[in-house]
């Protein structure tokens, strides 16, 4: 298989957090009040990130400061 076409990984929440350097309570609180668009994507009950939408966060708020 061409790794182009390999699926993105998606994270839970809390290995999302553990990225973020963050609780997954406040990344609970961001989606809930849309503080940042972090793209979560509901997979029935569970939420769950792509690496590249964290990775776009990261990189804004580098920019922002």
């Amino acid at each position: 298989m061409n790794p182009e076409t390999l699926p993105e990984p998606l994270l839970d929440r809390k290995t999302a957090a553990k990225y973020l350097n963050v609780s997954p309570g406040t990344l609970a609180v961001w989606d809930c009040t849309k503080r940042y668009d972090l793209a979560p994507i509901k997979v029935g009950r569970a939420v769950r990130y792509r690496l590249s939408s964290l990775e776009r966060f990261l990189e804004n708020q580098l920019k922002a400061k």
